[in-house]
């Protein structure tokens, strides 16, 4: 047996409890058919941890984290806990501290799910490339004239020429290994300084990746197009808003954001990577047992390839689309009665 990776546990809060559970009943059985080890280092940090203790984590955890070879997050979110603190206490620090600059966000429409566009979704396999260390998503800005009627907040948005060109190569790269496709994002026609320069330094990159085909459309039309035509796309590169709003609109599309896997990626391995799916907490069916795991699974999928293993990735994401398209089980959210242990069991099965 290799080496065992180090994977930092966060199960986190809702049903990120219990579809992280489920991921590693997956990882446990797959890996040990292939004599992979896994050591897990399970850490409470929550919604939680925030209400008993004032912080989503501890002042040194970006340090604790940063000797694993990846993170393993389930869903951070609770009531009574802002979105900004849970987001800003947890996740976005852990991805800007590790420039995990590529948020990759595989999307397919998998056989046997009914997407809710029965006219237009079939063949749906694309992936949502998206910024995500800089962007709209900064920290820069703020608020004046608290409690006045004049009161105003200011958010810059901030998009360096590093920050632009690393994750549209990425966005490239990603395509020489699937269908030489890239569709870029932007918004150059409203937005009069940062898109324009997107548009420019995209430009500027594909001039240097040969052989692969590129476009842009502005994100309105962008959306739409993701409705009508989603069969059509491959690669789609974007900013940290739009990539964020692009990977929950194409989730939609094939069927329930619960399936939808995310990667956050340090692509030099100069720090480790973070994997979570991309939906949230849940709440208001938290502890009921009937989350969609899938999205945590392949996630776990996508770190196993990460850690240099594709090939056991790959039969995760076989054994998926097996149960789809073999069996009926579905969960609640794709229109079924099966609970979360049944369909994982179903995939402990196939593998």
């Amino acid at each position: 047996m290799s080496s065992p990776h180090r994977i930092a546990v966060v199960p986190g809060d809702g049903i990120g409890r219990e579809v992280t559970t489920a991921a590693l009943r997956v990882l446990d059985a797959v890996t040990a058919a292939h004599g992979i080890a896994l050591q897990y280092v399970s850490l409470d940090w929550s919604c939680e941890r925030y209400k008993r203790e004032g912080a989503m984590m501890p002042a040194d955890g970006i340090d604790r984290l940063r000797d694993f070879d990846a993170v393993f997050l389930g869903a951070v979110g609770a009531p009574g806990v802002p979105d900004h603190i849970s987001l800003w206490g947890l996740l976005i620090p852990v991805r800007r501290a590790f420039q995990q600059y590529v948020n990759l966000r595989p999307v397919r429409l998998f056989e046997g799910v009914r997407s809710p566009l029965r006219e237009t979704a079939e063949g749906v396999d694309l992936v949502v490339v998206r910024e995500n260390t800089e962007g709209e998503y900064s920290e820069i800005g703020g608020r004046i004239h608290r409690g006045f009627p004049q009161e105003a907040a200011i958010q810059e948005a901030v998009f360096t020429r590093t920050g632009v060109s690393r994750v549209v190569d990425a966005a490239f790269e990603i395509a020489k290994r699937r269908r030489n496709y890239v569709t870029s994002a932007t918004k150059s026609n409203g937005i009069v300084h940062t898109m324009p320069f997107w548009d420019e330094v995209v430009a500027e990159r594909a001039a240097a990746h040969g052989g692969v085909r590129w476009d842009q459309e502005h994100i309105d039309a962008l959306c739409a197009k993701v409705v009508l035509q989603p069969g059509r796309f491959d690669v789609i590169v974007a900013s940290n808003l739009f990539g964020d709003i692009l990977s929950d609109l194409t989730a939609a599309v094939t069927g329930s954001i619960g399936i939808a896997p995310s990667a956050n990626l340090n692509p030099e391995r100069e720090f480790p990577s973070m994997f979570e799916p991309v939906h949230g907490s849940a709440p208001d069916i938290a502890g009921r047992g009937i989350a969609n795991p899938v999205g945590a699974i392949w996630s776990a999928a996508l770190m196993l390839d990460h850690l240099g293993h594709p090939e056991v990735g790959e039969q995760i994401v076989a054994a998926i689309a097996a149960v789809f398209a073999q069996t009926s089980l579905r969960t609640p959210d794709l229109g079924g009665k099966a609970t979360t242990a049944e369909f994982t069991q179903a995939l402990v099965d196939r593998l």
